[in-house]
């Protein structure tokens, strides 16, 4: 599109260039040396985020503040042409979120790569790692700007393989195979859903497509979208398309095919950023490197989901029931997994609950939005760019912690403070920004979410958030002061170190980002409908109450954490039981292998496994056997004697004759 800035024309070199570097690492680079392989796979992902910064000063620098910005295929070819009016293409498609997304995923995950040079040196597995991060990364900016759901449902299984292969990165290890494969599992069952929704969503499309073209064609075409076909998220979010779908009534349980589609739509999403009853997999992904860690929970897989829900929010709005949905568990899986939070010791399940947490509170963002309130959406937009910059900073941290003391646990812990000066500083920021205080940026994407769930009259909504906000100031200061306060418990916290420059360097720079980030006028460029967010705006009604929760949480953590811990556990034990079931994790991870491995297994597994071993696999080797068997007796026919061959011969006419006989008496 020559019209286009030429930033825009080449920003297929955003996917392209850590697919470049995933093949040349992979097959060429990391044979030959190790150092090089973790060199070309970081620079590849900063020169990614090079081109997604110049991107969105392109994008947004197009159009004045304030104003509509318009989805731009700025690349694309027919990729699965499958009938008339129905295909695929693969391309690249620029709207806001598309280029928020670009500029958070490849700034946190260049920033992950420079601290892995650090943090995996001496791993015999390094540039095997590179590799595999290279490709994860490619697989989310796939997804990101794929101008159809179908590019985006590959992509999206592309991001599943990539997981499975870093969480089992350690694949000797029992704990990391068997996490690996749990995640694997879980989130392909989720898919399953997001797969049938698909399919739903496309057939309607193809049934409808070429009477509904002529109506939505000028459009797009207006809107500078190319290629318009069945699968276009501009085709799937036209409101005349919306209308039929939602009108067209299925036989399960009343649902409308809208309805029922964005619902199996919402389980791949549900899946894939860990929301209550699937989150089941994203603790147990700790077992992977902490790079891995940052970079999943941050600015890629667990956000996926999210943005899913974002690019299809016309449709989602469309159908009032699949939104509760979303609002539902999102309300849930946050309150849920903020209580489990506060009572575990690794310091990575810590965080990987909080993520449970805080994507949670995105779904609710998003699923308070509607025409008439759609602040919900921006900001579920602003809390996960937010989010990414201090959670990955989070881990990163902890990462930096586990490297000094050899532990996870916090108990083996404290006093790092004087240790570890810039790896302190930095955790403190990330956890005032995820605590929500002011100037920090949680703070602004925080009280935003609270704000949409206010304004747009969700008042139980609202009042579970606001616990979700206290439950994490909390949690997180709970982890600050016993890893960082009081005296060495660990044998080796008194003898840890400062990381490397290269490791604390991106520290510094994801701490600056989780300190300033909250002043960006986001609504000026993310926006949904005709309203428009007030940038820097905050609404006292939201930021008092808000506040002193937070400080609610600070107090109650110092009160029990900033000494010596004696009276948390007086208070764990006052509580008993419940105590220990929150800490179980209230046995969610039980009731599942109860369910698989009492009736699942046995009555279901076993069942299928005899059927496929003896009766596919049987009907199988019977034809082999039948095959066999005739060939043996045929080959005694064969015996190269010309009076066998003369006596059949003459027999076999005889028996011509009889027949001829037979049929003419």
């Amino acid at each position: 599109m020559p019209d286009l800035p030429l930033a825009l024309q080449f920003a297929w070199l955003i996917p392209a260039l850590p697919f470049a570097a995933f093949i040349a690492v992979g097959l060429g680079v990391s044979p030959l040396s190790k150092r090089a392989a973790g060199l070309v796979a970081t620079l590849a992902v900063a020169a990614a985020a090079l081109c997604a910064w110049l991107v969105a000063w392109e994008y947004y620098g197009l159009y004045p503040p304030d104003a509509a910005h318009p989805a731009i295929v700025v690349w694309s070819f027919e990729w699965l042409p499958y009938d008339a009016g129905l295909s695929a293409s693969a391309g690249v498609l620029l709207d806001p979120i598309a280029v928020l997304l670009l500029v958070v995923v490849t700034t946190v995950s260049a920033l992950i790569h420079v601290y892995s040079i650090g943090y995996m040196g001496g791993d015999p597995g390094y540039g095997r790692f590179f590799t595999y991060m290279n490709l994860f990364t490619f697989s989310m900016l796939g997804l990101v700007v794929a101008p159809n759901i179908i590019q985006m449902y590959v992509c999206w299984e592309l991001v599943g393989l990539s997981s499975f292969l870093l969480i089992g990165f350690y694949y000797s290890k029992p704990e990391a195979v068997a996490a690996a494969k749990k995640a694997f599992i879980v989130t392909r069952f989720a898919d399953l859903g997001f797969l049938i929704g698909i399919l739903l969503l496309g057939f309607h499309g193809h049934a409808s497509f070429a009477e509904l073209a002529p109506a939505i064609a000028p459009e797009a075409a207006a809107q500078g979208v190319a290629n318009l076909q069945a699968f276009d998220f501009h085709y799937l979010t036209h409101p005349e398309v919306l209308a039929r779908l939602q009108a067209a009534s299925v036989p399960f349980l009343g649902l409308s095919l809208l309805t029922l589609a964005m619902v199996l739509v919402f389980m791949g999403a549900a899946g894939k950023s860990a929301m209550f009853p699937l989150h089941i997999w994203l603790p147990d992904a700790m077992e992977g490197p902490t790079p891995v860690s940052a970079l999943i929970h941050a600015a890629t897989m667990v956000v996926a989901g999210v943005y899913l829900v974002a690019r299809l929010m016309p449709a989602f709005a469309a159908s009032g029931d699949a939104l509760a949905v979303v609002m539902g568990v999102g309300v849930f899986t946050s309150l849920f997994a903020a209580v489990i939070a506060v009572t575990q010791d690794d310091i990575k399940r810590i965080l990987a609950f909080s993520t449970l947490s805080q994507i949670g509170y995105m779904m609710l963002a998003l699923g308070v939005c509607s025409p008439a309130h759609p602040l919900g959406y921006t900001a579920g937009m602003f809390h996960l760019a937010t989010h990414a910059f201090f959670k990955a900073l989070l881990f990163l941290c902890a990462g930096a912690v586990i490297h000094a003391v050899h532990s996870n646990n916090i108990w083996d812990m404290g006093g790092l403070a004087r240790k570890m000066p810039i790896t302190h500083a930095a955790f403190l920021a990330a956890t005032l920004a995820i605590a929500g205080v002011w100037p920090f940026a949680g703070f602004f994407s925080k009280d935003e979410i609270l704000l949409a769930a206010f304004s747009s009259g969700h008042t139980a909504v609202f009042a579970a958030a606001l616990l979700v906000a206290g439950l994490t100031a909390f949690y997180m200061f709970r982890l600050y002061f016993v890893t960082f306060w009081g005296g060495h418990r660990g044998p080796h916290a008194a003898h840890a170190r400062e990381a490397p420059a290269v490791m604390w360097v991106p520290l510094a720079a994801l701490a600056a980002v989780s300190a300033v980030a909250g002043f960006v006028p986001i609504g000026s460029f993310v926006s949904w409908g005709e309203a428009h967010e007030v940038p820097h705006c905050i609404d006292l009604r939201i930021a008092i109450p808000a506040t002193a929760i937070a400080l609610l949480g600070f107090a109650l953590a110092w009160r029990l954490y900033a000494r010596d811990g004696a009276g948390a556990a007086r208070a764990a034990a006052a509580l008993g039981i419940l105590y220990r079931t929150i800490k179980r994790k209230f046995y969610v991870d039980e009731a599942y292998l109860a369910v698989t491995k009492g009736f699942i297994f046995p009555y279901i597994a076993r069942p299928i496994a005899w059927f496929d071993r003896h009766a596919v696999d049987g009907g199988v080797d019977l034809a082999g056997w039948i095959t066999r068997t005739t060939g043996r007796l045929c080959r005694r026919l064969q015996t190269g004697q010309v009076q066998t061959y003369g006596v059949w011969f003459v027999g076999g006419i005889l028996f011509v004759l009889l027949l001829l006989w037979a049929a003419l008496a």
